[in-house]
């Protein structure tokens, strides 16, 4: 969804968020946006859990500044 990405990434870029939770689940629906590629080096990810299941991978990342 277009539009949570945006809020999303306006919300790292603006340092309002401490964690991230991605859930990938493994289905083909249109161009999507990139939630991470404008992060423009101003924060990085550091994963700290990952839950992977036949269905999905359960992603969780802390926003390090």
């Amino acid at each position: 969804m277009a539009c949570g990405a945006s809020a999303a990434q306006q919300c790292l870029a603006a340092g309002l968020l401490d964690e991230v939770q991605v859930h990938l689940v493994p289905v083909l629906l249109g161009s999507g946006t990139r939630l991470f590629e404008q992060l423009g080096g101003q924060s990085q990810l550091e994963r700290t859990h990952v839950v992977d299941s036949p269905n999905a991978t359960h992603l969780r990342f802390k926003v390090i500044r």
